[in-house]
């Protein structure tokens, strides 16, 4: 699984757990529609570690915290 494959997974695990809709989450973070859409639907390549921030930020818990799950260990990830 690549990194960008991991946030989509982290976000939507997120946003089931506290029950908020991705609308909500780009209001919150700052992160435009469109933008979002992008990091969803698997054609953004690159998400940037200031996208990152925003995300956790919106969800109101620190990067650390963002990151803190198992789909962000080494062994579980593509990386070159």
């Amino acid at each position: 699984m690549t990194v960008n494959d991991a946030v989509v997974k982290r976000i939507v695990e997120l946003l089931n757990e506290r029950k908020m809709t991705q609308y909500r989450l780009e209001q919150l973070s700052g992160i435009q529609h469109g933008h979002m859409q992008w990091i969803m639907s698997g054609k953004s390549k690159t998400v940037t570690f200031s996208t990152v921030l925003r995300l956790a930020s919106g969800f109101g818990m620190t990067v650390i915290e963002f990151l803190d799950s198992d789909l962000f260990l080494f062994e579980n990830l593509d990386v070159e």
